[in-house]
């Protein structure tokens, strides 16, 4: 291949960058003569938003969170018109091949694009959620569990000076693994996700047994997507069942995608970036790129949809002991 191009969609993450960083290095050092990046993801695509990219244009953006090439859902990449004309913008600019960065979303596009037109593309899994199927762990999501355990850490000073019941919600509309594993981290007395059904008696039950034992302060984790309703839901709910402590909600909402990258999603972002580009150099598509146990797999979009990753029982089991 000569040309290639990378974007960026659906939801922001921390490690975005890096992996932009990778996949423009690694062509050019492979001998792909031009990479262009696609501004605002399939709408860029459609607006021709193409912009040409070299060694320098990604120099000082590992460290940054967010996105350089910035990211937009698009209705209009959902029909074949739109489709189309990305198409023709494509083959305007010489694209051969390209690589997405982003998650289940951008995937269902790349699929249903490679059906119409012979393009190949190669996803790489960008999202917080860490719910993709075919990958451990998800670009951005290391960062995101670190972001919400640093604030609930903080919360906890605090909870624990007033006598407090704090609910925290966390972002996973879907998916409860930023809660579950900041909560874990945090020592949470509860911690609510969308997988399991939430028993708001049960969760009573425990907060009246943790405060007649004494404990001055606890912590619920809330994800935002769990079957109860939002923190904000539930605490009243708690609230009018159970006086025992003075309830406060906070609601970490998009601080946890912004900053930094933890070192863990910087290697993670390189090491999927210089895959993709492995693997599309080789003519092939239609499939995402992971690291399972360590090694570099691939994940067709199809069952990359279909299929979620699944909460380990265990994990939920160690909420329980631990609280």
């Amino acid at each position: 291949m000569k040309k290639i191009a990378v974007f960026t969609s659906g939801g922001d993450a921390p490690g975005m960058n890096a992996c932009v960083r990778a996949v423009v290095r690694t062509a050019l050092k492979l001998g792909v003569e031009q990479v262009v990046g696609i501004k605002k993801g399939y709408a860029g695509m459609i607006d021709d938003r193409f912009v040409d990219m070299d060694s320098g244009s990604v120099s000082n953006i590992i460290q940054k969170g967010g996105t350089i090439l910035q990211s937009a859902r698009s209705k209009t990449f959902r029909t074949k018109e739109g489709r189309k004309q990305a198409y023709e913008n494509l083959k305007k600019h010489g694209v051969e091949g390209v690589v997405a960065i982003g998650g289940d979303g951008t995937f269902a596009g790349a699929r249903v694009f490679m059906e119409e037109y012979n393009i190949p593309f190669v996803g790489v899994p960008g999202t917080i959620d860490n719910d993709l199927y075919g990958t451990d762990y998800t670009i951005g999501f290391d960062t995101a569990i670190n972001i919400a355990m640093e604030a609930i850490d903080r919360i906890k000073d605090t909870a624990h000076a007033h006598d407090r019941l704090f609910f925290v919600e966390v972002m996973g509309r879907d998916a409860g693994f930023i809660a579950l594993r900041s909560g874990i981290a945090t020592g949470a007395e509860a911690v609510l996700v969308p997988e399991s059904k939430t028993d708001i008696q049960q969760l009573i039950d425990t907060l009246k047994n943790n405060h007649a034992n004494k404990k001055s302060s606890s912590i619920v984790v809330v994800a935002e997507g769990d079957d109860a309703g939002g923190a904000f839901e539930i605490a009243k709910k708690v609230q009018e069942k159970f006086d025992g402590y003075e309830v406060r909600v906070t609601v970490l909402g998009h601080t946890q995608r912004g900053g930094p990258p933890t070192c863990n999603d910087r290697v993670l972002a390189s090491n999927l970036g210089i895959a993709a580009v492995r693997e599309l150099l080789k003519g092939e598509g239609g499939f995402m790129v992971g690291q399972i146990h360590k090694s570099i797999e691939r994940t067709s979009f199809e069952k990359a949809i279909k299929h979620h990753q699944r909460i380990n029982p265990v994990l939920l089991e160690m909420v329980q002991i631990l609280s």
